[in-house]
């Protein structure tokens, strides 16, 4: 079984992660910034490596003796381009950087964002994109493979909660047009897929996209009537106004460059949430693994419910 290595252990996804990759009995070591706040990561036998990705030392004891490395970490606030850019770009340069100096090269894993496909429109999008074209323009040798999430969902997401939680109090916020598209993914599932790619012979340079299994995804109807009927409750959608966004989004941009905070509401992210398709689907993913997602939207949603006190 391939020994593998985790960076972005102690994030939504990561945390989700590492427990399968344990119970399925994968040895697994994981990079961690302070070791002391990842006990729940530990206790089922991963094992710590202090350190971060501008850390060479630390990405190497991290490669010690591994088979494949899962490339989970990242920046998803920022105030600037350079922001992102420092962990989401240069961190995969510098891991990059460390599996060449192996003398056997582990293979990699990016995990990367749906976002990447639309490089023009954010500062997370375009370092996601430049991210992924660093394996692409890296050693013609090294085993990779690069999976695309759109919107991931589940315990411990800060993103879509609020979001979903806003439709149980019978409100969906909408920030741009009702009738925008968008895949999503429970985080145990993309888990599940992230592990089937590590049962493949080799990565062989494959650009995955991976969803719920909903043909063309979701409108804001569709995801506000799926929510009425997990809560029992008429869903109302509710259209934030652009202008007033926009103004919001402006003024917490330049307050976080002022208070030196990385920020969420910007107006590049604005411009993320407001594009009209971020739909995909389980294609080649399927063909090539035989992965299956197995949580639909109405499970995730009843599992969502039935953990709120």
């Amino acid at each position: 079984m391939r020994r593998v290595a985790v960076t972005g252990a102690t994030g939504f996804i990561g945390r989700v992660l590492c427990a399968r990759l344990r119970a399925d009995g994968y040895p697994v070591s994981a990079l961690v910034r302070n070791p002391a706040l990842a006990a729940d990561l530990a206790a089922p036998g991963v094992t710590l490596v202090p350190g971060d990705l501008d850390d060479g030392d630390a990405l190497q004891a991290l490669l010690e003796d591994c088979d494949v490395v899962i490339h989970l970490a990242g920046a998803v606030r920022g105030n600037s381009q350079q922001s992102f850019d420092h962990t989401n770009v240069r961190g995969t340069q510098n891991l990059l950087k460390a599996l060449t100096t192996r003398k056997e090269m582990p293979g990699l894993l990016l995990i990367s964002s749906l976002a990447a496909r639309e490089p023009g429109l954010s500062w997370y999008a375009r370092s996601k994109y430049q991210a992924e074209q660093c394996l692409h323009d890296g050693p013609p040798d090294l085993d990779w493979a690069i999976i695309r999430p759109p919107a991931v969902y589940g315990p411990g997401d800060k993103e879509m909660l609020p979001v979903f939680l806003w439709m149980a109090r019978g409100i969906a916020p909408v920030p741009g047009d009702p009738a925008a598209r968008v895949s999503l993914i429970h985080v145990e599932d993309l888990a599940s897929a992230i592990v089937s790619c590590l049962e493949l012979p080799r990565l062989q340079h494959h650009t995955f996209t991976l969803d719920d299994g909903t043909p063309g995804g979701y409108d804001w109807d569709e995801m506000a009537a799926i929510a009425g009927d997990v809560w029992q409750r008429k869903v109302r959608l509710v259209r934030l106004p652009g202008p007033l966004l926009d103004v919001l989004a402006r003024a917490n941009l330049a307050l976080s460059r002022a208070l030196t905070y990385a920020p969420m509401l910007t107006p590049a992210k604005l411009r993320e949430l407001r594009h009209p398709n971020w739909v995909v689907d389980n294609e080649e993913i399927t063909a090539t693994t035989g992965w299956q997602p197995r949580v639909p939207l109405s499970k995730g949603l009843e599992e969502l419910r039935d953990s709120q006190p």
